[in-house]
């Protein structure tokens, strides 16, 4: 019974799976108010370590799918895949070390955020509901591969670990790094980061210290250059996607 329903959970989640955020909102809503104790007890330089710590931690998890991205070959599931493709099985380069390198690279760029508050309980909650929801997602996909690729794929799987890399078992890619195709498939997740940074940066500073808005303005107004360069990347990438062919890579 668990068996067939796994797969069907999986495939409907897959459609919704950059709907977590979402889910986990009221949670981390709840952290950031609890987030003053810790800057007061620990100090401004702790909290500012942390937070640096916790922004190394969401992009490397985005440079594991920029990586991803850069080397994937045409017709493979992707940011906005709405169903399981797979014209060719990717076992070489980033897969040769870890099964799902994309889904790891997400669960990096969500842990980094989700430790800003620096509330214990917060990253515990989004490890489970991360696990749970990508569980249903991967019994799906592998459902798919296996019937698609047979033997190869259970060969593969075999050798190659689920989310933790071992990279003893490193081959290098068949294709070429392509940065046009990594910024044309990964600049939504570039923008996604810097929001996400600048809003848990006031909410932490202006509801869980009390500072006022003008006050965060004043002290932190890098944060507001940040959030500017970062709009006027997205914009020019995505004006490049839509009305332009100069990101668009031949086989890829």
């Amino acid at each position: 019974m668990l068996k067939r329903e796994l797969p069907q959970q999986g495939k409907f989640l897959f459609r919704w799976r950059g709907y977590l955020p979402l889910i986990m909102l009221p949670f981390f809503i709840i952290a950031i108010f609890q987030s003053g104790y810790w800057e007061t007890y620990l100090g401004a330089a702790i909290e500012q370590s942390w937070a640096a710590l916790s922004v190394l931690v969401s992009f490397v998890g985005f440079a594991i799918r920029v990586i991803t991205i850069g080397y994937a070959p045409a017709g493979t599931s992707g940011r906005n895949a709405r169903e399981q493709r797979a014209e060719v099985l990717n076992t070489d380069g980033i897969y040769s070390v870890v099964r799902n390198p994309l889904y790891l690279g997400n669960f990096l760029m969500l842990l980094g955020v989700f430790l800003v508050p620096m509330v214990w309980w917060l990253p515990v909650i989004l490890t489970l509901a991360f696990a749970l929801y990508y569980e249903r997602i991967i019994f799906a996909e592998e459902e798919f591969l296996v019937e698609k690729f047979g033997d190869e794929y259970k060969a593969w799987t075999a050798r190659t670990p689920f989310m933790v890399p071992r990279f003893t078992g490193w081959r290098k890619p068949l294709l070429s790094f392509s940065t046009r195709n990594a910024l044309r498939r990964e600049y939504n997740g570039f923008y996604t980061l810097v929001v996400c940074f600048t809003l848990v940066e006031v909410g932490t500073d202006v509801l869980g210290e009390g500072v006022s808005f003008a006050q965060w303005l004043e002290n932190a107004f890098y944060w507001v250059w940040i959030f500017a360069i970062g709009t006027l990347i997205f914009v020019t990438l995505r004006t490049l996607k839509r009305h332009t062919s100069l990101l668009t890579v031949s086989g890829r």
